[in-house]
């Protein structure tokens, strides 16, 4: 049986710093998220594989020509309006700007924090499927165990949640990626794929940036950087034996999911 590795990047403005009382500007927010998606494209796109780009239509409305290049090769997804604010509206308006500058069909969302949303507010706006579930617990967070770690319908809704471990639950996020040993988190990403066919891994562009100076916990800028694009072009070329990379569009056409 095939397996399939759905890699994913929130493409967003860098406002991670107002979580921690760290004032940044708009201006800055933008151009740290550019900073980081120029230097993490080129690792991707040296393997020729595509992935999906849950971006926010405030970011390609900055960047349209950069997010219409991306759509050749990933699929362009929703991430919302802003990644700050939101409003039930901003799920049809992002769809629609996004698909204006890409010029292809957008039929994903991930809500910005895997923050809660109606499944019927998705439908309304026209989505496919939704990928803003964790299904574990992230202390101050969400608690989401008792959830499906695969793919399912809710409310008449795909759902695609992000990887976790099969008998643990132990998240395979961004935040796994920069602190659990290497081997250990490559280790789990393939006991996922062997036990579930897929993997699904998200991923921020401005990581690939250097945010040191910037007053984040260590835990968010560990492995940022360089540092951290040598560990993103290592944990793919160390998969890539062990499945397909996909767009989670294109695994959802394949394995017919939409009919479930």
């Amino acid at each position: 049986m095939n397996k399939f590795i759905l890699l994913s990047f929130d493409v967003e403005e860098f406002d991670i710093p107002l979580e921690y009382n760290y004032n940044i500007d708009i201006n800055e927010q933008l151009k740290i998220g550019k900073q980081g998606l120029d230097a993490m494209l080129p690792v991707i796109d040296s393997f020729n594989i595509s992935t999906t780009m849950f971006t926010t239509a405030n970011f390609a409305l900055h960047f349209p020509n950069d997010v219409k290049t991306m759509s050749d090769k990933h699929e362009i997804a929703s991430h919302t309006f802003y990644h700050t604010t939101f409003n039930n509206q901003d799920l049809l308006l992002s769809k629609q700007k996004l698909e204006e500058i890409s010029g292809k069909k957008v039929v994903g969302l991930r809500m910005p924090r895997m923050r809660f949303i109606e499944m019927k507010e998705v439908i309304n706006a026209g989505y496919s499927y939704d990928s803003s579930i964790h299904p574990t617990w992230i202390p101050g967070r969400y608690n989401n165990r008792h959830l499906p770690r695969t793919f399912y319908k809710d409310d008449g809704m795909l759902r695609i949640p992000a990887s976790v471990s099969p008998n643990f639950r132990i998240p395979l996020f961004w935040l796994a990626f920069k602190n659990y040993p290497y081997w250990f988190f490559k280790k789990l990403v393939l006991q996922t794929l062997q036990k579930d066919g897929y993997v699904c891994l998200y991923f921020h562009p401005w990581e690939f940036t250097n945010i040191h100076n910037y007053n984040l916990p260590n835990y968010v800028k560990k492995y940022c950087g360089e540092a951290l694009q040598n560990r993103l072009y290592k944990l793919i070329k160390d998969l890539q034996p062990h499945g397909e990379y996909i767009s989670i569009q294109n695994f959802i056409q394949q394995k017919n999911l939409l009919k479930l």
